[in-house]
């Protein structure tokens, strides 16, 4: 492992910071305007390797020989980009749940200060938590994160070049060609078959190479179990039970969600009981070793130890607490509980972004809100402001265990990584509060909404669930059946998955599955190298970063033109 010095650079903070600015703006216009927010990871890395490239050319025609001048390396890029990203995650979590309030109440009055202050708590409980949890999920449980996989090994190959460079860009090439004329130019359908009519059901095949990459790189069962997922939800409960006269379809769509989010908050318990709870206390008392000071934080080249000793985490929820209650008026109450709750779903964002490479955070969010709802009296700003703190959380927290993933595999530190996330974080909670509130105070409050300026669709979601959990028995039975499917070792979050999630989706990336069970069989030398993950990263990395890059253009034409 290089030195930590090599690696957590004040060129590469700058790179990273600047990068997030844009990167954060970019993806809170992105989410309100497109009702979607791809992950960002791919872009970021190599934006942050040709850019510290560029500076250190720069630095080492004016200087030669001397510090300024010197090269860059793959875990200086690592963690500059971790930097950016975390911002945009941030961004995510604070567009898909603050314009709910005004969808419900355009007069209502929140401040800069609230939102940002809902942010940045979201932030240290983010921090906090991957730090206890990432040695379970990166190193012991092993789990694939197909997004962090490809980012890393999109990272490698633009370092490198060679063979699978050319097999990675042209696979992007490829992916982000078909994302353009889907998306900027409408020259190709969202989804095939969308013609098939299924009362309930939004049947069809997603045209997207970065979910059937996704269901490449996740395996055959995971997928599988989503497949499942899907089917028990869409065509049991929706269209099998209203067939049989159980209920109707609004009903059913109301069983099926409150499942959903039950199997996923009980797969989350599981997660808490049977790790975070049992290795808290280890992971709280690190014991480096006198080698370990001098390499940066790292007892070990895989970094095994806790990312920061974590003597200060106490301090640092009561002021949380602190702050929901006194500072964001959301009572005693309301704050203990969302405090409690977001070490389960924030569990549940890691396991989810592991095993499947999605992480719906404001599914996260409203199921602290949901859970509170069932306890406490809540209503109003202050349940959006419960759910944008647990949203960003889980979007904060996927976003790092993405790139520990990376840094895992790159043998970067994770004390660099997680300094950098901090700071990317502390960034796109400033800058996330600022736009909103920016956009809020050009457009109007009522500019968002269907077929409005801002579509805001998963602040939509959220304002139309703010009143409860559609359907409590299903809620409760779905928790206990994730709970105890996660302890007997099941891929239970993609079952909660496939439940939650529209069908189309479930099956585009069984089909990817699919492709990799026939490739193993056909093919096997060239799928059991990299060649076939190289391949699969590419058509993820393509489309993502053509998603970022139209972000880009419509947020300065939307800020320059007004549109």
């Amino acid at each position: 492992m290089r030195p930590f010095r090599e690696q957590f650079t004040l060129r590469g903070l700058v790179v990273g910071a600047v990068g997030c600015v844009i990167i954060t703006a970019s993806s809170v216009y992105l989410a309100l305007k497109l009702g979607a927010l791809p992950w960002p990871i791919f872009f970021v890395v190599l934006f942050a390797l040709f850019a510290l490239k560029a500076l250190a050319r720069v630095g080492a025609r004016r200087r030669r020989g001397s510090p300024g001048g010197r090269d860059t390396n793959i875990n200086e890029a690592n963690v500059s980009a971790t930097v950016m990203t975390a911002g945009a995650m941030v961004a995510g979590g604070l567009a898909f749940t603050i314009p709910g309030i005004y969808l419900l109440d355009p007069a209502a009055d929140v401040s800069v200060l609230s939102i940002m202050l809902c942010a940045l708590c979201g932030v240290v409980l983010g921090c906090i938590g991957t730090a206890l949890m990432r040695r379970h999920f990166i190193e012991d449980s092993a789990l694939p994160f197909p997004i962090g996989t490809g980012a890393a090994k999109t990272l490698v190959a633009g370092d490198t070049g060679g063979r699978k460079a050319i097999l990675l860009f042209a696979a992007m090439g490829v992916s982000g060609a078909f994302g353009v004329a889907r998306d900027a130019l409408a020259a190709l359908p969202s989804i095939l078959f969308s013609w098939v009519s299924i009362p309930g059901v939004r049947f069809g095949i997603y045209c997207s190479p970065m979910a059937l990459a996704m269901g490449f790189l996740i395996g055959v069962v995971p997928a599988l179990v989503w497949l499942v997922g899907g089917l028990v939800g869409d065509f049991g409960i929706v269209v099998g039970m209203t067939a049989l006269g159980v209920w109707d379809t609004d009903f059913a769509q109301g069983v099926k969600l409150s499942l959903g989010i039950g199997v996923m908050i009980g797969c989350g318990i599981g997660i808490v009981v049977k790790v975070v709870a049992a290795k808290a206390v280890t992971l709280l008392r690190p014991t480096p070793t006198a080698s370990s000071s001098r390499k940066g934080g790292a007892s070990d080249q895989r970094g095994r130890r806790a990312t920061l000793p974590l003597r200060w985490a106490p301090f640092a929820v009561a002021g949380v607490f602190a702050i929901m209650a006194a500072l964001l008026g959301l009572g005693v109450v309301e704050s203990l509980l969302c405090v409690a709750l977001v070490w389960v779903v924030m569990a549940m964002a890691a396991q989810c972004t592991g095993q499947a490479g999605l992480n719906p955070m404001e599914v996260f969010g409203l199921v602290v809100l949901l859970t509170i709802t069932i306890v406490s009296r809540i209503g109003g700003v202050e349940a959006f402001l419960v759910t944008a703190v647990a949203t960003v959380c889980c979007g904060f927290v996927g976003d790092l265990m993405n790139d520990f993933k990376a840094g895992h595999l790159l043998k970067t530190s994770p004390r660099a990584q997680w300094l950098g996330e901090a700071i990317g974080g502390i960034v796109g909670a400033v800058v996330g509060a600022a736009v909103i509130a920016v956009l809020i105070t050009v457009y109007g409050p009522e500019s968002f909404g269907p077929e409005k300026q801002f579509v805001a669709a998963q602040a939509s979601a959220v304002s139309a669930l703010v009143g409860g959990i559609p359907n409590l028995p299903a809620f409760g039975i779905g928790a206990a059946s994730g709970l105890v499917l996660y302890l007997l070792g099941a891929p239970v979050i993609t079952l909660g998955l496939g439940i939650y999630l529209p069908f189309y989706l479930s099956l585009t990336v069984a089909l990817g599955a699919a492709a990799r069970f026939v490739s193993e069989r056909v093919a096997p030398r060239w799928t059991r190298s990299e060649n076939s993950t190289v391949l699969a990263s590419g058509l993820l990395a393509g489309e993502s970063i053509v998603g970022i890059l139209i972000a880009l253009v419509f947020f300065f034409g939307g800020m320059l033109g007004g549109a």
